[in-house]
């Protein structure tokens, strides 16, 4: 048991391929779906919360359908099925089209979460922004959006952490040896060495990616819950005016 699971001569003989090339690849095809999938998701949420119908359907319609599917039948037909029309652009490397896939997924989760956020803003905030004569657009933009999105900071985190986890799914579309992400070359070493230390290395390299975000976002949530501590300690007679205290 010991010996399939946690062979350390089979886990130091992958693990600086896996630092090396998986733990790069992972974090570019984690790292561009994320900020791809943010900008697609807060404009997905902007037009879900708008008056014109002709927004708001697209959106929602949107949204359904990727939240839908599953992430690995998402990356496939668009991974195989787009990269015929897309090869003028692209070539045959699937690496683009892999992180494309990653985004229009994790797109459609995001801009729920932001819709939730920024619903979650009080409406007294957008009648207050009107009020000093900003327009609806302004106000939503400097007001409203930003106090969402720091609503949701916690939620988001947890979607990237998510979306590193499923960049493991970007080998389906069979990427070249040195765009393998931390699950294929585990697999691949496995395979070749017949043992399975080194999915369980790769395994381990996940964890010490998701561990330390997972705490951070536990960190958010308490600030966020507690607000920041107040300078000066509990002496309230710090604050206190002279004339009060005479």
């Amino acid at each position: 048991m010991t010996e399939t699971f946690f062979s350390w001569s089979h886990i130091a003989e992958v693990l600086p391929e896996l630092l090396r090339t998986g733990l790069v690849n992972t974090l570019i095809l984690a790292g561009a779906s994320a900020v791809l999938g943010t900008l697609l998701g807060l404009l997905l949420a902007v037009m879900g919360l708008s008056t014109t119908r002709w927004l708001r359907w697209p959106a929602r319609v949107y949204t359904d359908l990727f939240r839908g599917l599953p992430a690995i039948v998402t990356i496939l037909l668009i991974g195989q099925g787009l990269a015929i029309v897309a090869r003028p652009v692209f070539g045959t490397d699937p690496y683009p089209l892999g992180i494309l896939a990653l985004s229009l997924v994790v797109a459609a989760y995001i801009g729920e979460i932001f819709r939730s956020g920024i619903q979650g803003v009080d409406r007294g905030q957008l009648e207050a922004a009107r009020a000093l004569g900003m327009t609806y657009s302004a106000a939503m933009g400097k007001v409203v959006v930003p106090q969402g999105i720091r609503r949701v900071l916690p939620a988001l985190v947890n979607q990237f952490i998510a979306l590193i986890k499923d960049s493991s799914l970007v080998y389906f579309l069979g990427l070249l040896a040195d765009q393998r992400d931390l699950f294929r070359i585990g697999q691949d070493a496995a395979a070749t060495s017949g043992n399975l230390s080194p999915l369980v290395a790769a395994g381990l390299v996940y964890l010490a990616i998701t561990v330390p975000l997972t705490h951070l976002v536990n960190h958010i949530d308490r600030r966020l819950r507690t607000g920041r501590p107040v300078q000066g300690g509990d002496d309230d007679t710090a604050d206190t005016p002279a004339l009060a205290r005479a």
